[in-house]
This record gives C-alpha cells, structure tokens and sequence, in this order.
C-alpha cells in the first residue's frame, strides 16, 4: 500500500484566463474550462504511479467528486501526491479548476484506487499555502500586488483628488506666478474649492474652473481640514436640463410663471420637496421649479476667472474702469438694505455704489432705476449697462452687464456678489446711463 504524502503549495488565481506555471511542466488556468470543466496541472513524477491521476474537479461549492470515498476535506489548503516520489508520476497529472476552495486533509493517509481520480475544486482566490521544495513548486505570495494597488481609483471629494478651500472672509487672490507681486488672475471665494497641484515655499499651485494659478497656503484650507470644511459649506444645486424652465411662485401649476430660466443655469436649492417641487433662490426671493426638469447635485464653489475683457469699438474707458472695478468685490457679501461694497449691499445698493465712484447717482431701489437713463435692446448692450429683472411684471432686481453675455450683481445672501450670465433668468429691460 502506498501512503500519500501533503504537497503544499501556493497559488493565486485571480482573474479569468490567468495562468500561472508552477514549476516544469507544471501550469494552471482559472479561466477557462476544457471540455470536462476540469483545469489540468500536468506534472511528471519519477515514479510510476499506475496512469493514476489526481483530480480537482471544477464548480463553485464542489468540495469532493463521489469517487473520493473515504478522503477527508478540511479548511486547509493542501492536497496530496504519491510518498517518495521526488519528480512525479510518470503519466499522472494534478488537476482542479475554479470552483469553491474545498481542500484536502493535510494527514490523509489512504490509498487510492489507481483508477480512482481525486476530485476538489479550488475557486477563484483560493491560496495553496506553500511550496514543497524537493517537487520544485514555486510559492506566490497572496497578498494584494502593487500593481493592483496603482489600478485602485484615488479617493475624491467633490470631484477633487487634493481638496483646497479657501479659509477666507471674502475672497482670496489667484496669481499668475508665486507671488505678491504677480498678475491677478483670478478669485477664490470664501469655501470655495480648487485642486491643488503641488505646494511649494507657502505657495499652492492651484486649479478651480477655468482659473489655474497661485495663492498662499495660509488662506487655504487642505488635508482632512478640507473635507470637515467642504461637508459644512458644500451646497445643492440644480441643474435646469430642459430648454426653458417655468418658475413659480408656489410649488404647483396652478400659480403664476415669475419667470423662465434657460438650459444649463445652476439654481441654489433650498430644498428637494416631497411632492417632486424643488424650492430655490432666485436671487434673493425663494421661487419653485419642477424637479423633473433640473439634476440636482452637491457642489462647492469654484474660483472665477478675472481675465480682462476684450471690448469691441465704441466701448469708453471709463465703461471699462467701472466694469474693472466691480469686479473687485465678487465674493463679498449680500446684506438686504446694505450699500457697502466691502461688508454688504443688496442688488441696487451695490449698482448704487459702484456708479458713484464715476459721478452718477442712482436711488438705492431697483425699480426706481428702471425708470431713469435710456431704454436699449440686448443686442446694443455694452459694458456698464444695467440689467434689470422682474417678477410678476414688477422690477425686482439689477445687475451690471460686463460684456461676453455675462452680468455682475449682489445676488443672495449664500452667493453674495457673484458673475452669472445675462439671461439666467428672463430680463425686463435694459438701460444705459453712461
């Protein structure tokens, strides 16, 4: 009678159609079946073994084939060859397959019938836990490569690998090189986010929307500080994803239409409403829209770029200074009533504001403004111009366009002074007092 002896060894299979050599003439697939289901590990022995064979049958959950009566399988991970041998058996071959990692007792001691294969299945990430020197069998280590580690996607906040946020009161300062003295290129406004690329001398190099560049790392918050401070100030927005949106002034079609915003505008949401209605701020008055028509997601502020307009002939330096010059307080606050440009203003108060510098007094009332200056059409719009906007046919806000379909204005109390495009929601009229 001849006694098994354990043959121990490690394997790792890990994906379909990976094949692994075990030693000289020795190999395993995991991937794909031959017609008997059954993947084969061929091996020569020295010794002959009677055209036996050791089988490991394929099949998830398959532990022993009915042929291997009296064999015992336990949560190890051996299995056995011929005793003495030093090569293998002559025309015997090792077989298994992906099936559930059944194993066999490592003190299994009988005999088996040499036309009696031995059959064990031994599933996708199963590990054969050692190599028996004298068959020549090579160990692989089970642990998790550093090539899959590399594969593994990097961990991301808010679509940010390296998450920045301005640790600000207002707004801080984007350069075009490392430095104080370096070009304005931009502004980050208080929690708004931005990637940053590397550091170096208290100097970030960052990138948030369209702006990439320079600012100090001590008005920036990063690492772990980053996330805490991005979970406090990250906000819902609504995207509009129909080509004119309907706005209400209560959540249901029997209400009048305020007003209608165009395919793409970002809406800030206050709130996702039972009944399928968004609530949101439409400046600063809460207004209604229908959820099946916006993508609602969390967003952090980006950065906005200060790349200096290019006018078209006829525009007037001063149209330009004023433009330039409001454009210094984006980030600052919106205060109800206020006309400071620094700690706070409304819609007309910051109009307001803005004009007096350049000798032009205006009412701190939108629709008081409305009615002075001269009435023009979108398309004669120049820079300096005042949008205004209603609801209910009644002037409820202004802004001041800047060029490039764009306006700048006080907006709400969560954006405060903010750039958005002229037609973001729909305009009452225009007039011109420059």
């Amino acid at each position: 009678m001849r006694k098994l002896t354990r043959l121990k060894y490690v394997v790792t299979i890990s994906s379909v159609g990976l094949v692994l050599l075990i030693g000289s003439g020795t190999y395993a697939s995991a991937g794909q079946e031959t017609p008997d289901r059954e993947a084969l590990y061929a091996a020569d022995f020295s010794e002959e073994a009677d055209d036996g064979a050791v089988r490991l049958s394929a099949g998830a959950g398959a532990v022993l084939d009915e042929r291997a009566a009296g064999m015992s399988v336990q949560g190890g991970v051996d299995f056995a060859a011929p005793a003495g041998n030093t090569n293998g058996l002559d025309s015997g071959a090792v077989r298994l397959s992906a099936g559930a990692g059944a194993v066999l007792d490592e003190n299994m001691t009988q005999e088996p019938a040499p036309d009696m294969p031995l059959r064990l299945s031994a599933g996708i990430g199963t590990v054969l836990d050692a190599a028996m020197d004298d068959m020549g069998l090579v160990a692989v280590d089970a642990e998790v490569s550093e090539a899959a580690l590399a594969l593994a996607e990097p961990v991301t906040y808010w679509g940010y690998t390296n998450l920045g946020i301005a640790h600000v009161d207002n707004h801080l300062n984007i350069r075009q090189e490392p430095s104080e003295d370096g070009k304005l290129v931009g502004k980050l406004s208080k929690d708004a986010a931005c990637e940053i690329l590397e550091v170096n001398n208290g100097w970030a190099h960052i990138k948030s929307g369209k702006v990439e560049g320079y600012c100090s790392t001590e008005y920036l918050y990063t690492g772990e500080d980053a996330v805490a401070r991005g979970k406090e100030a990250a906000s819902m927005i609504a995207v509009v994803n129909t080509q004119t949106l309907k706005v209400r002034e209560e959540p249901n079609t029997d209400c009048a239409v305020i007003t209608l915003i165009p395919e793409g505008e970002e809406l800030e949401v206050v709130d996702v409403m039972a009944n399928g209605w968004v609530k949101f701020l439409l400046d600063d008055e809460e207004a209604y829209v229908s959820g099946e028509y916006v993508d609602v997601e969390e967003r952090l502020e980006k950065a906005v770029t200060l790349t200096e307009l290019l006018y078209g002939q006829g525009v007037s330096d001063v149209r330009v200074a004023l433009v330039q010059y409001a454009k210094q307080f984006i980030g600052n606050p919106y205060v109800w009533g206020g006309t400071s440009l620094t700690n706070g203003a409304d819609c007309s108060g910051f109009t307001l504001s803005i004009y007096k510098k350049y000798g032009i007094s205006l009412p701190h009332h939108a629709a008081s403004q409305a009615q002075l200056g001269t009435r023009i059409s979108a398309a004669e719009a120049q820079p300096g111009d005042l949008v205004f906007y209603s609801k209910n046919g009644s002037i409820n806000h202004v802004a001041i366009y800047i060029g490039g379909g764009q306006v700048i204005h006080a907006s709400s109390p969560k954006t405060g002074i903010k750039i958005s495009g002229m037609n973001y929601r729909t305009i009452a009229c225009i007039r011109r007092y420059l």
